[in-house]
């Protein structure tokens, strides 16, 4: 998302591309996604390891980052049902200069519609309006949903290698951090 979101605001051709589509509702290409990946991951912060968030989300693209020298040590499938989340996302608010991000019901700005720090107006995002979250809903179980079974192969192939969990999107921030740090700090 941060690689998407700096590509889209440096107006970068890729970047453009980007937020048509995503402005949409649809899930980006294979080509694009992978090539931000692929530029992203070779600079020098991600040597010690890295982390990534939407990505894969098709066959294809996984199928590229197997074929690469880019180890992934572990895939984990956050469960979460529709509807809470639609609802997560038609009540997130952003503050467009800063990326700080609130939420209409579990972090509202101390006055409606304004960020915190610079007083400035807050949005949503075109891409968590309800009728978009549901169509890109749609397209994970068409497009994305197929990488559970690869994953959960490759990890039952070589466990040692890539290790698969399943954890619960369900409850704060900080209850589902904690559950995704006690898995990975094994």
């Amino acid at each position: 998302g941060d690689m998407l979101r700096a590509a889209i605001a440096a107006e970068t051709p890729l970047g453009k591309q980007a937020k048509s589509v995503i402005d949409n509702g649809e899930l980006l290409s294979d080509e694009i996604v992978s090539s931000l990946v692929q530029e992203r991951l070779t600079q020098a912060d991600c040597q010690g390891g890295f982390l990534l968030d939407g990505f894969p989300r098709t066959l294809q693209q996984a199928l590229f980052l197997k074929k690469t020298s880019i180890c992934i040590d572990a895939v984990i499938e956050l469960q979460v049902a529709d509807e809470v989340i639609v609802e997560r996302m038609k009540g997130r608010l952003v503050h467009p200069g800063s990326g700080r991000i609130y939420h209409l019901k579990s972090k509202p700005p101390k006055r409606e519609g304004v960020d915190d720090i610079s007083g400035e107006p807050l949005v949503s995002r075109p891409d968590d309006q309800p009728q978009t979250v549901l169509k890109r809903l749609s397209v994970y179980r068409s497009q994305t949903a197929p990488l559970i079974d690869f994953y959960k192969t490759l990890s039952n192939e070589s466990a040692e290698l890539l290790r698969y969990y399943v954890v619960s999107g369900l409850g704060g921030v900080k209850d589902i951090n904690a559950r995704l740090l006690s898995l990975l700090s094994c």
